[in-house]
């Protein structure tokens, strides 16, 4: 059972270089001073996240905690039900702000990426 839910992780995440620049190039995006939000439309049913850190934000070790809060962020917010593919880029300024602000900043850009529709 566990490597079930580790394979519905998976396949909700946008992985490969080619994924990541079709979202990017569509520039459909909306940006606070934490997050980047590129959003696209995908035909396969479910969504699927991206996440991106710039080594600005520190070594592999902080970039790889903040892949990991982002990524629950993300699931709790965005959800999984709609048939969309989302990149997020984090922004320096996630590091000065805590858990519940970082999710209200990408909450606020999940709600404008509804009203562009």
């Amino acid at each position: 059972m566990a490597f079930y839910k580790r394979d519905m992780k998976v396949k909700n995440r946008v992985k490969s270089h080619q994924d990541f620049q079709k979202v990017i190039n569509a520039k459909n995006s909306v940006a606070n001073k934490t997050y980047v939000l590129y959003h696209k439309e995908n035909d396969l049913g479910y969504s699927r996240i991206g996440i991106s850190t710039s080594k600005k934000l520190g070594n592999a070790v902080i970039r790889g905690r903040i892949r990991r809060q982002v990524r629950v962020i993300a699931k709790a917010v965005i959800g999984l039900e709609n048939s969309e593919d989302y990149v997020i880029i984090v922004r320096k300024e996630y590091l000065k702000g805590d858990f519940l602000k970082n999710q209200e900043e990408l909450r606020q850009l999940y709600i404008k990426t509804k009203k562009d529709f």
